[in-house]
C-alpha cells in the first residue's frame, strides 16, 4: 500500500475536563519538516507531538496545530490573606474605640474589604496534559492516515496504468527497430542501383553496411533495461511501504534509456514513440513526487 505525502487528519476529545483538538496537514517535501503550533503554556508537549508524527510519518512537511481550551478545568484555591484583615480588624476596633462606637466588626464586614481573600490558581498538572496531547494527536494521525491511505490507492492505480502505456510504447520500439534496418537496406540498394545503374550490385557491401547501421541503431539493451525497470516499479507498488525515494531514482534510469533509445533514432515513427514515453515518464514523475 502507498501512502500520499498529502493528507489532513483531526482529533478532539475532552480529558481532564480539557477540550484538546489536534489537527495535521502535509505536501510534498523531499525530507520530514514538521511544525508545530501549540500555546506556550504549554508547550513543554511539543517535543511529545513530534514523537508521534516521527514515528508513524516519513517524509513530507507536516504543520500541527494544538488548541487547548482549560476552562472547565479552571480550579482556584481561596486563602485568606491573615495580614491585610488583621490591618482591617485593628483600624475598626480603633475606630470605634476613638469615636466611641459600637464595636459591630462581623465577618461578613471583614470579608467585603479588598484584597481580605487570596485567589489563585491551582497549577495544572502538565505532565497529564502532555499524555493527553499526545492521546488526542495519535486520534489525528489515525485519520491523517486513512486519508493518506486513501490517495495513496489512487496514486497506485494511476501509477500501473502510466507503466502499461510506457510497457506499449517499448514493445513498438521493440517491434519498429527492425523495420528501421530493412528499411535502410532497400533505400541503401536502391541509391546504389541507380548510381551504377546496370552494373552488377555488391550484395556483401550491401549487406555490410546493413550490419553497420543495425548495430548504431540498435537498442535492444535500452528495451530490455525499460521492461526491468517497470517490472521493478511494479514490485515496489505491490510492495507499499516508504518507497517514494526509490521510485524516483528508477523514474530517473527509465529516463536515461528513453534518453539513448531516442538518441539511435533514425526514424520519425520511432522518434515519434520516443516523444510519447519521455510525455508518460514525465506524468509517472509528478505522481512519483507524492509518494512517502
Amino acid at each position: 500500500m502507498l501512502n500520499s505525502m498529502t493528507g489532513y487528519g483531526r482529533g478532539e476529545a475532552v480529558l481532564h475536563q480539557h477540550t484538546i483538538v489536534v489537527e495535521l496537514r502535509s505536501v510534498n517535501n523531499r525530507y520530514l519538516d514538521c511544525n508545530v503550533r501549540i500555546p506556550r503554556i504549554y508547550a513543554c508537549a511539543e517535543e511529545a507531538v513530534i514523537s508521534e508524527i516521527k514515528s508513524s510519518v516519513s517524509r513530507g512537511k507536516v504543520d500541527v496545530n494544538v488548541t487547548v481550551d482549560s476552562s472547565g478545568a479552571d480550579a482556584v484555591s481561596v486563602s485568606l490573606n491573615q495580614p491585610v484583615a488583621a490591618g482591617y480588624l485593628k483600624a475598626l476596633r480603633e475606630m470605634a474605640q476613638t469615636y466611641e462606637l459600637r464595636d459591630d466588626v462581623s465577618v461578613s464586614l471583614l470579608s467585603r474589604f479588598p484584597d481580605v481573600f487570596r485567589v489563585e490558581k491551582v497549577p495544572e498538572n502538565l505532565e497529564q496534559l502532555t499524555e493527553d496531547i499526545r492521546e488526542v494527536t495519535r486520534m489525528a494521525l489515525k485519520d491523517y492516515n486513512a486519508m493518506r491511505e486513501r490517495e495513496g490507492q489512487k496514486l497506485a492505480e494511476d501509477l500501473l496504468s502510466r507503466l502499461d502505456l510506457m510497457e506499449a510504447y517499448t514493445a513498438r520500439v521493440e517491434e519498429r527497430s527492425p523495420e528501421t534496418v530493412a528499411a535502410y537496406r532497400e533505400r541503401l540498394t536502391n541509391r546504389i542501383r541507380e548510381v551504377l545503374e546496370d552494373k552488377q550490385i555488391d550484395e556483401s557491401r550491401i549487406l555490410t553496411e546493413a550490419a553497420i547501421f543495425a548495430d548504431k541503431v540498435a537498442v535492444a539493451e535500452e528495451t530490455v533495461r525499460l521492461r526491468s525497470h517497470i517490472a521493478q516499479f511494479r514490485d515496489m507498488i505491490a510492495k507499499g511501504g516508504v518507497i517514494g525515494r526509490k521510485l524516483d531514482f528508477l523514474i530517473q534510469e527509465m529516463n536515461r534509456e528513453t534518453n539513448t533509445t531516442g538518441s539511435k533514432c533514425n526514424d520519425l515513427t520511432l522518434s515519434t514513440i520516443v516523444v510519447d514515453m519521455k510525455a508518460e515518464l514525465e506524468k509517472i514523475r509528478e505522481q512519483v513526487q507524492n509518494v512517502e
